[in-house]
């Protein structure tokens, strides 16, 4: 199939999870791609798993530097960019009474900060027309105990759809935001839940999803490859919600 033919696009945190899983799916529709990662061994199997052709970048989303290196790379790469996934995240679910001053920046920087500059740096990058797309979370609406601050990352990252739609549009960038439910990525690795109690963590999240299951990172990249195709031309500053119907719950 062809629905991204020789589309110029990047993914950032697309060394595991959902990123790596589209990546995948841009490279079968066409595309031409760039990933990026943080982490040594999930960029070296990302490389080894995504091909030679694909530029795999490590880059730190949380610095803003690195993030306007990485757009002069793009930039100096393909001359422009038609699509961006912006999908680099981080998921911190802790007790109110236990956060740090440095630990809610942290979660700022990668999940808003950082994200936020890269578009700003891109901006003499994208073409005309070009398509964004936000990885959010259904945790912007949903009031989950213990997810606080990331929930207040996501709440900020999805507004941007539609500030940035509004105020980009006329440059033919369009943003929408994609909002997994829980999805079986590496991502729920980093929760720091001993390995004890994760089949019951597991359980307990899964009694909440009406479709009894975690998503897989799959179904939520045919989502984004909708958004990043011209099959969404007439989508801006939209949310697609995929979460099993997890929202249904309040």
């Amino acid at each position: 199939m062809s629905r991204l033919q020789g589309k110029r696009t990047l993914i950032t945190g697309g060394t595991s999870g959902i990123g790596l899983e589209t990546a995948k799916h841009f490279l079968a529709e066409g595309a031409r791609v760039v990933v990026t990662g943080n982490n040594p061994g999930n960029i070296a199997r990302a490389q080894a798993e995504l091909g030679n052709e694909v530029l795999v970048l490590r880059a730190d989303s949380a610095n803003v530097a690195e993030q306007q290196h990485l757009a002069r790379v793009i930039a100096d790469h393909y001359g422009q960019l038609d699509v961006v996934f912006l999908n680099a995240g981080v998921s911190v679910w802790v007790p109110v009474e236990q956060w740090t001053e440095e630990m809610f920046d942290r979660s700022f920087d990668i999940n808003v900060k950082g994200p936020y500059f890269l578009i700003q740096a891109l901006l003499p990058v994208f073409a005309n027309p070009a398509s964004v797309v936000l990885n959010t979370s259904i945790n912007a609406h949903v009031g989950a105990a213990r997810s606080s601050v990331y929930a207040a990352t996501k709440a900020a990252f999805l507004n941007l759809s539609k500030t940035l739609s509004s105020e980009l549009l006329e440059r033919g960038i369009r943003v929408n935001a994609v909002s997994p439910g829980p999805v079986e990525t590496p991502l729920y690795d980093k929760l720091g839940i001993p390995d004890a109690y994760r089949e019951q963590v597991n359980k307990d999240i899964a009694a909440t999803i009406p479709a009894g299951r975690f998503g897989a990172p799959e179904e939520i990249a045919k989502a984004v490859l909708y958004l990043a195709s011209d099959e969404s031309r007439w989508t801006i500053g939209s949310e697609i919600i995929v979460d099993g119907g997890r929202t249904l719950n309040g």
